[in-house]
């Protein structure tokens, strides 16, 4: 073993370290060594082993490994005079071995070492496990013998292989494991083949006798020489057998140059950009091309053992024959087809056949062409077309179209089984929109996704779930047994969207409201149904989200009179029908009229006088809203400019109009207010605008800004039904605000002590920041007096006047100066006339 330059820098000590090793083996073994019981058997082992045994082998026929009969007679001379004369004998074997080879002194040493140390090794193990070899080996054949001629073996394999495998991988720079793995592990059987012919001979001896065992070696030198006879025998076999192989690939090479010739023939058939077939009238395929194999996958060999039937859809066959069969009765020339093939490898592979029949020369069948064109991309792309004209692009769940028609299949089913009973659910998420702002409409779509998939978990097989568009989704249960089995799956769906959605490293949550409409109604149309369902989920909006609503007829008729009251409400403006009623605002310290609050109504042709309650909601979302609070500050500074005309007017005397949330979002509202008190010639200072706390917070820094240009134009300001909205208390300060009105539930319950003290808070609160309070709803001299003692700077209300014509309240302001407050206190709370005084 040379060293190089690119060994380890361990393989220098290694060496080392295993020569000495084995020096030391040897040492002890010489020192120990029995000479006493040592005799001519042993003398003759040794002239055997360094003469003739480290020269023979016997080869292991299909195994890389071979049994050298040195290594046998060592384990016999181990097995028989013990350990020390079996290293002594190891390390000779080695040194001449090595001799023959490579004289360099280090491998020699080296290759003694390892072998009278893996010796040594081998020896200790079996004597601290069995005792003295010989005893046991002049002992009787048993089991405890057997394991110890197999420890023989596998200590003496483990450890010889070991040191050559550890010396060659750090010479190499190879891992050990790889080197052991990749050029030992087969030798294992030489190491136990030798040890079991050592065990054999070393019972024999026992049993027969040293010498007689000898007077056999004729007769196993024979066996011998008959073994290396078979050897040579299985060799020549061996190599008649590559041989013929090799003949058999030449030959095969030749068959495929003359198929290569053939097909040089026949390039125009082969090479045709569409598969073609010759096919047997019977469909066996006599020759194909190579566009079909690709086609169909299959090699154009494996498709001649195949008829056309076996690679056609079971389902496509049947009309396949049935046009082939009018071909060969002579009833077509040739038929277009368009059909599947089964591919190899199983898919479906759609193909444009074109079939021809060729006849011989006396007009008899000869066989069938076909023409094939792959045509799978077209039907792909026209099922994917077909698929996204019934199917949301972004969920994949149907869409509008193929769920109304789901509806109106199971309307038909209902009316053939009326016991059949069905529901629609119809979905609105809630707060959706704050979601898609907030977060980006790709947070939004991925939240779409999810609720899809979380959707589809909760229904049962055979219910179809869809989304019309945007945030809303429908259900069509079928086969309920009553309504609460809708109202279930209304409920575990409600449960299921309340868990938190993970997009994209945010934890969304959302819930949603459901209306539900069951077939029980009444149904012939699925836009009718779909239409009671919506309806439905727009009542669980109104109630507050998060829940569901089942329909019943009278949300119908409510949702028709919203309609209707929405058609009136476009063409009210027009029509006039719209008036302001003008309620008196009176100071609590003098009684005098300090101004009006306009308020709107609406005198229908038809239905008379309808409530703000009822008609303003419905404004505000329609957004007509915006348009009719254009049209009531346009009325109120007008009405306000005309009073300026008429009579000389308190400094601080004002008209207060309620501003809407959507009027007060509008961009160019600053210069619709500017102009409108332009156009009246009003002052600024003669308008309050009232607005409500949730319209202050909804956007603090835009409600700010807007609240300071408003008041840089000079116009009051006024927050309505203070303390019933958003707690603002912790902005107010931010808000150029004057005053503040005190809603009219804490005056109508401020016999309570709770609600007194929200009114004494109030009016301090107010006092703090140097604002006016307003008390709204005055109604009984209890509630008028209560006030007064709290220092509340104004009230309005019917202790004082019900709402007025722009007529009366006129007359109100020629002819009054001051109401009467220490009447009122005594006057009777139903009388609502106020106390004028001249």
């Amino acid at each position: 073993m040379s060293e190089t330059r690119s060994s380890h820098p361990l393989f220098r000590p290694f060496i080392s370290l295993v020569i000495a090793a084995g020096a030391l083996a040897c040492v002890w073994a010489a020192v120990r060594l029995p000479i006493s019981h040592l005799d001519l058997r042993f003398l003759l082992l040794i002239v055997v082993t360094l003469t003739v045994g480290a020269r023979t082998i016997v080869l292991i026929p299909r195994v890389r490994g071979q049994v050298s009969v040195s290594d046998t007679f060592i384990l016999l001379t181990l097995l028989i005079f013990g350990g020390e004369a079996a290293i002594l004998l190891a390390a000779a074997d080695a040194c001449l071995a090595s001799l023959r080879f490579n004289k360099r002194r280090t491998l020699v040493f080296f290759n003694m070492g390892a072998v009278a140390g893996s010796t040594a090794l081998t020896v200790f193990v079996l004597r601290s496990l069995f005792g003295p070899m010989p005893t046991l080996t002049a002992g009787e054949l048993n089991g405890r013998f057997i394991v110890a001629i197999t420890l023989m073996g596998f200590v003496q394999y483990v450890a010889n292989s070991g040191i050559i495998a550890t010396g060659t991988a750090l010479k190499t720079r190879q891992p050990i494991w790889q080197m052991w793995r990749q050029n030992f592990l087969w030798t294992s059987i030489t190491y136990f083949a030798g040890a079991s012919a050592a065990g054999l001979i070393a019972k024999l001896a026992s049993v027969v006798g040293f010498y007689a065992l000898l007077a056999a070696a004729p007769i196993i030198a024979i066996i011998y020489f008959t073994y290396k006879t078979y050897l040579k025998t299985v060799e020549v076999s061996t190599a008649q057998a590559e041989q013929a192989q090799r003949h058999a690939a030449e030959a095969q090479r030749h068959i495929e140059a003359l198929q290569a010739s053939e097909a040089r023939f026949r390039s125009s058939f082969d090479y045709a950009t569409i598969g073609m077939a010759l096919v047997s009238t019977d469909g066996q395929f006599l020759q194909v091309n190579r566009s079909l194999s690709e086609i169909v996958g299959y090699r154009e060999q494996e498709l001649l053992l195949h008829k056309f039937q076996e690679l056609t859809h079971p389902d496509d066959l049947g009309a396949v024959l049935a046009n082939l069969s009018q071909l060969l009765d002579g009833k077509l020339a040739s038929c277009q087809t368009e059909q599947r093939y089964l591919h190899r490898h199983g898919h479906e592979v759609w193909v444009h056949l074109g079939s021809s029949l060729v006849r011989d020369a006396q007009g008899q069948p000869l066989h069938l062409l076909f023409q094939l064109q792959d045509i799978t991309d077209r039907k792909r792309a026209e099922e994917r077309l077909l698929h996204d004209a019934f199917h949301d692009v972004l969920t994949g769940l149907p869409n509008r179209a193929l769920f109304m028609d789901h509806l109106k299949m199971a309307i038909q089913r209902a009316k053939r089984s009326p016991e059949r009973l069905y529901a629609a659910l119809f979905l609105d998420l809630d707060r959706f929109k704050v979601i898609n702002d907030s977060l980006g409409h790709m947070v939004g779509d991925q939240l779409l996704v999810g609720i899809a998939r979380r959707l589809e978990t909760c229904l049962r097989p055979g219910d179809t779930v869809a989304r019309l568009g945007g945030d809303e989704f429908t259900v069509l249960l079928e086969e309920l047994t009553d309504i609460d089995d809708a109202i279930a799956i209304a409920q575990r769906i409600q449960t299921e969207l309340t868990m938190p959605f993970n997009l994209g490293g945010h934890e969304v949550f959302t819930t949603v409201s459901i209306g539900i409409a069951p077939s029980s109604t009444g149904y012939d149309r699925a836009e009718d149904l779909l239409r009671d369902a919506d309806t439905a989920m727009y009542r669980a909006k109104l109630s507050g989200k998060n829940r569901y609503v089942v329909f019943d007829k009278a949300m119908h008729d409510r949702a028709v009179n919203l309609l209707q009251m929405e058609i009136d409400l476009r063409r009210a403006i027009d029509r006039e029908e719209f008036c302001l009623r003008y309620q008196p605002i009176v100071s609590l310290a003098d009684g005098r009229v300090m101004g009006f609050e306009a308020l709107l109504r609406w005198q229908h042709p038809e239905r008379g006088f309808i409530s703000p309650l009822d008609f303003i909601p419905v404004a505000e979302e329609t957004g007509l809203i915006v348009a009719i609070g254009r049209w009531v500050l346009t009325q109120a500074c007008q009405q306000m400019r005309a009073w300026q005309e008429q009579q000389q007017l308190p400094a601080h005397f004002t008209v207060s109009i309620n501003l809407s949330s959507k009027q007060f979002a509008q961009p160019n509202f600053i210069e619709q207010m500017a102009g409108s008190l332009r156009d009246a010639g009003l002052e600024p200072n003669r308008l309050k605008l009232e607005i409500t706390e949730s319209m202050v917070i909804e956007n603090i820094d835009t409600t700010a800004e807007m609240l300071t240009q408003l008041r840089a134009l000079g116009v009051e300001l006024s927050i309505d039904d203070f303390g019933t909205g958003y707690s603002s208390l912790s902005y107010l300060h931010r808000f150029p605000i004057n005053t503040l009105k005190i809603d009219r539930s804490f005056i109508s319950q401020m016999h309570s002590t709770e609600n007194a003290e929200i009114v004494h808070t109030i009016i301090t609160l107010a006092r703090s920041l140097e604002m006016d309070v307003v008390a709204e709803g005055v109604e009984t001299p209890e509630q008028l007096e209560q006030l007064r003692t709290l220092g509340c700077d104004y009230a309005q209300g019917y202790i004082f006047s019900r709402p007025l014509e722009a007529g009366d309240a006129t007359r109100l302001i020629t002819h009054t100066q001051t109401i009467l407050l220490n009447e009122l206190l005594t006057v009777d709370p139903q009388q609502k006339q106020p106390a004028l005084s001249a």
